[in-house]
C-alpha cells in the first residue's frame, strides 16, 4: 500500500512543476501517493501566490 502524503508535500511537488524541474521517477512517485485534491488546491495557491507577486513587483516599479 501506497504510503499517504502530506499537504506541504504537494505543495512541494507543485513548485517543481512550476520551475519545470522534475525527474521522471519523481513524478511516478507523486502519482502514487500524492492526492489528487492536495494537487489541485496546491496549484491554485501557488498561482495566487505568483500573480501576487507579480502584481507585487509591477506596482513598485511603476511607483519610481
Amino acid at each position: 500500500m501506497a504510503k499517504k502524503s502530506t499537504f506541504m508535500q504537494s505543495m512541494v511537488a507543485v513548485l517543481w512543476a512550476f520551475l519545470g524541474v522534475r525527474k521522471k521517477t519523481g513524478l511516478q512517485e507523486d502519482v502514487a501517493s500524492l492526492s489528487f485534491v492536495h494537487i489541485v488546491i496546491a496549484g491554485v495557491v501557488g498561482a495566487l501566490i505568483f500573480m501576487g507577486t507579480l502584481l507585487l513587483i509591477v506596482k513598485a516599479v511603476v511607483s519610481l
